[in-house]
């Protein structure tokens, strides 16, 4: 049985120029990730308010600024 779970989140927000950037170079990647909007949660606010965007996976964290070889490194491409 396929898992539905995807095991990487995008954490980002609605007008954020860089997240669009960062969500570009993840679509580069055969990745399943999910978008979750840190507005919909003060806690994810809180945590990745000036940060993002972030690819997290499990309790690893990439930070932007990333590139492509810092995305592909981070996958273990």
């Amino acid at each position: 049985m396929p898992s539905s779970i995807v095991p990487y989140i995008l954490y980002h927000t609605e007008g954020c120029h860089l997240c669009e950037i960062a969500q570009s170079l993840i679509e580069q990647t055969d990745i399943k990730y999910q978008h979750v909007d840190i507005c919909d949660g003060a806690s994810l606010a809180e945590r990745y308010g000036i940060s993002i965007p972030v690819l997290v996976q499990d309790d690893r964290e990439l930070f932007w600024p990333f590139d492509a070889t810092q995305l592909q490194e981070f996958i273990g491409v």
